[in-house]
């Protein structure tokens, strides 16, 4: 995209969907929105900032926890750029506690760069009867060595958010995390509706992939699902058709209100990679659309946040605005960095288009 004058069909601004609007360019950056399209070159779509992930484990063929390293980082991002996502939080997941420390050394390096706004530690500190994939012989109730690694990384200024469940962290140790500044994320939990509200009240302020891994909702126990629902606090939400139903994502969202859902990935090295990667010695592949172990069970997900948008419009039913504030606006402002959902300001590079059907260009510089 060279600079110029543009008009767009429609432009997402961070906040909403306009029309009728001309984007001037210059020196590789949006500097102004004018009314009236007037002599702007037309683009067929929507312009918008590029996506936001916060949940991303792996793309390109890397997996955060096989190569915890700032060279890891850099291509898991430039994997899932190529999709339209320009920032996002790479995810460590239960693991030892040298690979932790790894991460959080890598995150120190590469925060700021590449399009890494941070780092997701999920695990090891879950339910054990709700890990999932997670591997069992590692998860461990919380421990001074994670409080040591988050602090370390808070300390260097790098954004962390931390999935845990109540039972294995207290309402103390939820506190001093929050007290850090880290976004301490509910997740992989079999808590009871009071663990949840108690490790709300305690500083926790977000859900992790919300239905996947946790205490489901029922008539007389409303689980981590209703506690989280009904406690107003943002959650991600997994949009690939195999870990939520779309029905369920559709009754979620207007449980929880406007503005509480944010679109993950929860992607793996399969995403912008081959077909299969080792996790834990085993061998995680495709198989029609999920990633699945060796026991058949879902192990992370197989898609992109373009296609999640694309479903969240097609299948759920949600506008493509809602849409776009679930993959960009909320993620930004769950994780403080509000300049991610800003439109004016931003260099084309960290621009997509957005085409009738869905589809997503991320590089703009062919415009």
């Amino acid at each position: 995209m060279m600079d110029g004058l543009y008009s767009p069909q429609q432009v997402f601004d961070g906040a909403r969907l306009i029309t009728g609007v001309s984007v001037r360019v210059e020196q590789g950056r949006v500097v102004d929105v004018i009314e009236g399209v007037g002599d702007g070159k037309a683009i067929a779509g929507c312009m918008s900032p590029g996506f936001v992930d916060l949940q991303v484990n792996g793309g390109g063929n890397v997996l955060l926890n096989g190569d915890p390293t700032m060279s890891g980082m850099a291509a898991i991002a430039a994997a899932h750029r190529r999709f339209g996502t320009v920032a996002i939080m790479p995810t460590v997941i239960t693991d030892a506690p040298d690979v932790v420390d790894r991460a959080v050394e890598a995150a120190i390096c590469a925060c700021g760069a590449s399009g890494i706004i941070g780092l997701h530690i999920e695990g090891p500190h879950i339910a054990l009867e709700k890990r999932g994939t997670h591997a069992a012989h590692h998860i461990r109730p919380m421990d001074k060595r994670t409080l040591d690694a988050v602090a370390k990384a808070r300390v260097s200024d790098v954004p962390v958010m931390i999935t845990v469940a109540p039972e294995a962290t207290t309402p103390d140790q939820i506190a001093e995390l929050s007290a850090l500044g880290a976004v301490v994320s509910l997740g992989h939990t079999n808590a009871t509706a009071e663990q949840i509200e108690h490790a709300i009240a305690a500083g926790a302020q977000c859900g992790t992939h919300l239905f996947n891994a946790m205490s489901p909702m029922q008539g007389r126990e409303p689980g981590a699902v209703g506690a989280i629902l009904n406690g107003g606090i943002p959650f991600g939400i997994i949009c690939d058709g195999h870990h939520v139903d779309d029905q369920m994502i559709a009754l979620a969202l207007r449980a929880a209100g406007p503005d509480c859902a944010f679109l993950v990935s929860d992607a793996m090295a399969t995403v912008g990679g081959a077909s299969e990667f080792k996790l834990y010695g085993q061998i995680i592949r495709v198989e029609n659309g999920r990633l699945i172990n060796a026991e058949g069970n879902l192990a992370g997900a197989h898609v992109t946040q373009a296609q999640g948008v694309q479903r969240l419009v097609n299948h759920v039913g949600v506008t493509l605005e809602q849409a776009l504030r679930m993959t960009i606006t909320v993620p930004a402002r769950v994780m403080r960095q509000q300049d991610l959902a800003t439109f004016v300001g931003r260099h084309v590079d960290d621009l997509i288009v957005i085409a009738a059907d869905l589809s997503v260009s991320a590089d703009l510089h062919e415009q």
